[in-house]
C-alpha cells in the first residue's frame, strides 16, 4: 500500500509525505538500557518517505536479518518550512502528532555500531517507520505529560510520557532546523521509552498516545 499521511479518522492530509527524522536516546532510561551514554545534545538520523507505511495495517518485518525491535514514539507533523527556526516558529510549525514505531534490526544495528558504521541498514528499511492516524496540533496540549504506551499481547512492554524526554518537542525541532531544513509533510519521530524488545510473527499490539489515539495492528 502506498503511504499518504491521514488525519485519525482516515480522512487525506494535504502534506505529502517527506523525510522522517528520528531522535535517539531522547529517554534517559532507554539510553541506560541499550547501555549507552546519555546525550548532551540530541542524537538525530534519517529514514526516507519509503520507510513509511500505515501502523494500523499488518506489519511485515524482514526475515532473515536478525531481531527487529519496536521502538514506540510520540511522533509530530511539520507544516511549514523551518531553517535555523526559533522555539517559536518550531511550535507555529508542528500542525499535528501520532504515534510511531521505530522499527530497528538490532542485531544488524549492533554489527554496524562495533565497526563504527552509519546505521542506515538497521533503521531506514522500507517499512521501519510505522505512523498512526493524525491528530491536529490545536487539540493537543504539550502543558500535558502525554503517555508513550506500547503494549504486545496484552502486556504493556513500552511505557513512558513526553515529561521525561531530555529534549521537549518545540526546542527540539528548532534544534533539527539548525542541521537539516524541515519541510511540509516530513515526521519528526521523537525518541522512544525504555522497554523496547523483539517482534514476532502473530504478536498483537496496541499503541496509545495519551487520551488521544489508540492503534492496534498485528504482525504478520
Amino acid at each position: 500500500m502506498t503511504y499518504a499521511h491521514k488525519w485519525i479518522d482516515g480522512s487525506p492530509v494535504d502534506l505529502p509525505p517527506g523525510k522522517v527524522i528520528c531522535v535517539g536516546r531522547n529517554y534517559a532510561d532507554h539510553a541506560r538500557e541499550l547501555g549507552n551514554d546519555v546525550p548532551a545534545e540530541p542524537v538525530l538520523f534519517m529514514k526516507p518517505a519509503t520507510a513509511l507505511c500505515h501502523l494500523d495495517a499488518p506489519l511485515q518485518i524482514p526475515a532473515g536479518r536478525g531481531a527487529v525491535h519496536h521502538e514506540a514514539e510520540m511522533v509530530v507533523l511539520i507544516g511549514a518550512p523551518l531553517t535555523d527556526a526559533s522555539v517559536e516558529d518550531a511550535k507555529e510549525a508542528v500542525v499535528a502528532y501520532g504515534i510511531g514505531l521505530d522499527l530497528t534490526l538490532r542485531d544488524v544495528q549492533d554489527e554496524l555500531k562495533a565497526q563504527r558504521l552509519p546505521w542506515e541498514k538497521a533503521k531506514a528499511f522500507d517499512g521501519s517507520a510505522p505512523v498512526s492516524g493524525l491528530i491536529e496540533a490545536r487539540g493537543v496540549s504539550t502543558r500535558q505529560n502525554l503517555d508513550v504506551l506500547l503494549e504486545v499481547n496484552d502486556t504493556v512492554r513500552q511505557y513512558g510520557h513526553t515529561g521525561q524526554m531530555l529534549f521537549p518537542v518545540f526546542p527540539l525541532v528548532a534544534e533539527i532546523s539548525r542541521h537539516f531544513t524541515l519541510l511540509p509533510g516530513d515526521l519528526v519521530f521523537t525518541g522512544t521509552p525504555k522497554g523496547v524488545g523483539p517482534l514476532q510473527s502473530g504478536d498483537r499490539l496496541a499503541a496509545r498516545l495519551g487520551n488521544f489515539l489508540m492503534v492496534r495492528t498485528e504482525v504478520l
